[in-house]
């Protein structure tokens, strides 16, 4: 009987793994028959999150150099390179006619866009879908023919299965199910239940007929409520609130024009529904950079390196090192010596001291110290030349305004500033201070979960949206369309006039009433709340779950753990519902990615398993001198 693999997902994490499969087969397997079943009601590639079938104006967040599905040289793993083209150089090939164009782009509006794609553009959505989908086919064709790809458009709803016998994956509405001696599941981003708080919100909005839209996948939400000029209240300022922005205004037929200053003008539809958006820090995410690096990068990491991360976590034990005191001084220090360095090789003029005798003493200075911050001050004399992680965390805290008018003013302001800053090489230390986070973030994954706290700040600071986003987001300000309500802001059910509210201490005494509340943000991993039937069953049959309810598993080849710890010896898992969620399916070319690593292991072990060895490889540990990238989805 021919070995057979199962794997639940075909989107970019399966393609990864698929690839990784067809790259260590011969090594691995030999030329054995094989069937290999893909399990997804969306098309392979692209899957569910970038499918071709959403609109398009919808982007990604991410540089179309910056994004690759293929392995290169710098990922430590035991399996060859096979190298390919990243998005960028895809659509230059296209371009050139030395490839095929995509099954999808049957339209002159998708190929413009390729046509037109910069590698320091931001491809749409629908762009990357025909990009995953080439990568998926070009995967397919480089497999031997003893290998079988057998398709099955439908979602899979549970796995069957003793430990050491043949497993069963039942496909939705199917009375057979599939047979396989070994299942990968790499289900991607999943709708989750509410929470408690979440359920609450939609119960008073059911006793008093309201809208409360939950955190969803927006291209997937239905905004049909959201009626032309009615007040709409939305929590976060996030990517999901970028893209709710776009859908209810553009996506409704608003359109913008360069005004004589150069600024952008958004002119209204009618169908446009009224924003009034908040969050904790009350502005949106930084700007993505807008220039290249020149140079020397920072020597990084410096002081959070795989060496103190292992030691942390094995002094912590089992809770793992505490985020505030164990491992934020040293991030402090870590983006501190990556800002420094690149201020003081680029603008030697803006410090008293030599680099050379500044790094000896911050090497020495104990983090968040009164001996550091005196070193900072003291060779750095302007505090504007100074990194401030507060300060960029929390730009407007504590400032007051007397009325929601100089509040929007305040607030576009700040965007400006934040544009002008991040498109300008002048200030490339923040560019540096990038450079860090994907260190910091590299070094933080071998922790498993790198904690919410952190993933915040790190999207916030080096996860933001292109520039043009913002540029938009200040026009729908100034035309009205949008109104941000400011730091600190607090959404609340109030009973007694059966209205969602909401108030920020920027402006005292102001609230805004609105019979529509929007979550604007993904839902979380949890596989404790999925809403997919098949991760709750796996818990149901003893799977363990780690911190925030995920499905833990073994770090050496992603196979499922059980209560015990012991890993399943036929089931495997990889992405953001395991706890050894990585980078990206894709990533940014050349950076030893985290994911590509976890996909040559577990593609190696499942080879291995069915070739019937059973040999366990383990994961290479990452080179310290290199980093990692979360792309935006």
């Amino acid at each position: 009987m021919t070995p057979a693999l199962v794997v639940v997902g075909a989107g970019p994490r399966g393609t990864g793994v698929l690839e990784r499969i067809a790259a260590n087969l011969a090594e691995v397997y030999g030329d054995h028959p094989l069937d290999v079943h893909l399990v997804d009601p969306h098309p392979p590639g692209g899957g569910r999150i970038w499918r071709h079938d959403q609109s398009p104006l919808l982007w990604m967040n991410s540089h179309a150099e910056d994004v690759t599905l293929f392995t290169d040289d710098t990922v430590e793993m035991a399996g060859p390179v096979t190298p390919g083209p990243d998005l960028a150089a895809w659509a230059a090939a296209y371009r050139a006619s030395t490839l095929p164009p995509p099954a999808v782009a049957a339209g002159p509006e998708l190929d413009a866009e390729i046509r037109g794609l910069a590698p320091d553009g931001f491809a749409s959505r629908r762009l990357q879908s025909a990009y995953l989908g080439w990568v998926h086919a070009r995967v397919r064709a480089t497999l031997p023919p003893q290998v079988t790809v057998h398709e099955h458009r439908r979602a899979a709803v549970r796995v069957e299965g003793a430990p050491d016998g043949l497993q069963r994956v039942w496909p939705a509405g199917s009375d057979t199910p599939l047979t396989a001696d070994a299942v990968l599941l790499t289900l991607g981003h999943l709708d989750t239940g509410p929470d408690a708080g979440q359920r609450a919100l939609t119960a008073f909005a059911a006793r008093h007929g309201l809208t409360h839209l939950p955190p969803a996948y927006t291209a997937d939400s239905d905004l049909g409520a959201l009626a032309p000029g009615a007040p709409v209240l939305v929590r976060g300022l996030g990517l999901a609130f970028v893209d709710l922005m776009v859908l209810v205004t553009e996506g409704r037929g608003g359109r913008y024009t360069t005004g004589a200053d150069g600024r952008l003008v958004y002119h209204p539809s009618g169908a446009e529904p009224v924003l009034y958006a908040g969050s904790r820090r009350g502005v949106p995410y930084r700007s993505k950079i807008g220039y290249g690096w020149q140079g020397d990068p920072p020597p990084l990491p410096r002081f959070l390196t795989a060496e103190v991360v292992d030691a942390l976590h094995a002094a912590a034990g089992p809770g793992g090192p505490d985020f505030a005191r164990d491992l934020w001084p040293l991030i402090d220090k870590e983006l501190g010596w990556a800002h420094y360095h690149r201020l003081f090789t680029t603008r030697p003029g803006a410090a008293r001291i030599a680099w050379d005798d500044f790094a000896e003493k911050y090497a020495a200075a104990a983090p968040l110290s009164e001996e550091l911050r005196t070193l900072v001050a003291t060779a750095v004399p302007d505090p504007a030349d100074r990194l401030d992680l507060a300060a960029l965390d929390r730009p407007l805290a504590g400032a007051v305004h007397p009325d929601p008018a100089a509040l929007q003013a305040a607030l576009r302001a700040h965007i400006a500033a934040d544009l002008d800053r991040r498109h300008d090489p002048a200030h490339s230390p923040d560019l540096a201070v990038f450079l860090g986070l994907l260190s910091v973030y590299g070094q933080l994954l071998r922790l498993g979960d790198s904690g919410q706290d952190w993933h915040g700040f790190f999207s916030y600071l080096a996860s933001g949206p292109p520039g043009p986003r913002l540029r938009r987001l200040a026009a729908l300000s100034e035309a009205g369309i949008v109104h941000l309500l400011g730091p600190g802001t607090v959404f609340t059910a109030d009973e007694e006039s059966g209205l969602f509210r909401a108030a920020s201490p920027a402006v005292p005494g102001y609230h805004v009433e609105a019979r529509v509340l929007v979550e604007a943000r993904l839902p979380d991993a949890a596989a404790v709340r999925s809403a997919d039937p098949l991760p709750r069953g796996l818990l149901d049959d003893g799977a363990a779950t780690g911190p925030g309810g995920l499905l833990r598993v073994d770090p050496a080849d992603g196979r499922l753990l059980g209560p015990g710890g012991l890993p399943h010896p036929r089931r495997f898992a990889l992405g953001p519902h395991t706890d050894a969620r990585g980078a990206g399916a894709f990533t940014r070319p050349r950076t030893n990615s985290s994911s590509f690593r976890q996909n040559d292991a577990t593609a190696r072990a499942l080879l291995a398993l069915l070739r019937g060895t059973g040999e366990r490889v383990p994961v290479p540990v990452p080179s310290p001198s290199r980093g990692t990238h979360v792309p935006d989805r």
